[in-house]
């Protein structure tokens, strides 16, 4: 496995074998001896093409994901959300799938959301805190400000994240 630092500290792209037969495969999703951090909740989530989700995240209790695509592609993006940080306002983005098996490591801080890029992509999340609703928050997807490069032109939005706030308005507010 190898792990691929980012200019977004804590931020972390794995790219992880594949070991191939005539049978099909065998992946090596998550090895906890190289992230160190404890994982008490998994997540599956599966969207058609053109969805987007996000961007999400929890003001208390952050949440750090270990992200991985286990059929699919996707164009994951996060916001670089903690008050201290020199790339707070910043974004990072990059494609996931089964067929480059790679996976993200994003820490506490960061809003997180993606698009489907496949007719169907499941994803598996490893969290490192437990979902709170009390101190859930969206950014929008599209702000200005962020200008983030989405590949699509015609995505399907949930109105729960067409009622997402700007991320002025999250650091003003948070």
């Amino acid at each position: 496995m190898k792990i691929i630092k980012t200019k977004f500290n804590g931020l972390k792209i794995y790219k992880k074998d594949t070991f191939n037969d005539k049978r099909g495969y065998t992946r090596e999703l998550f090895l906890n001896k190289l992230i160190k951090k404890k994982f008490p909740f998994d997540i599956i989530s599966l969207s058609k093409k053109n969805v987007i989700r996000g961007l999400h995240l929890q003001i208390k209790k952050p949440q750090g994901k270990f992200i991985t695509v286990l059929k699919g592609k996707i164009f994951d993006v996060v916001v670089d959300c903690r008050k201290n940080s020199k790339t707070m306002g910043q974004y990072f983005s990059i494609i996931l799938s089964e067929k480059l098996n790679n996976s993200l490591y994003i820490p506490g801080g960061f809003a997180h959301g993606y698009c489907s890029l496949s007719s169907e992509s499941i994803l598996h999340y490893k969290m490192t805190e437990y979902r709170d609703k009390k101190f859930e928050r969206g950014i929008l997807w599209n702000d200005k400000d962020l200008n983030i490069k989405w590949p699509i032109k015609k995505p399907i939005i949930s109105a729960k994240d067409k009622a997402n706030i700007s991320f002025k308005n999250f650091i003003k507010y948070r």
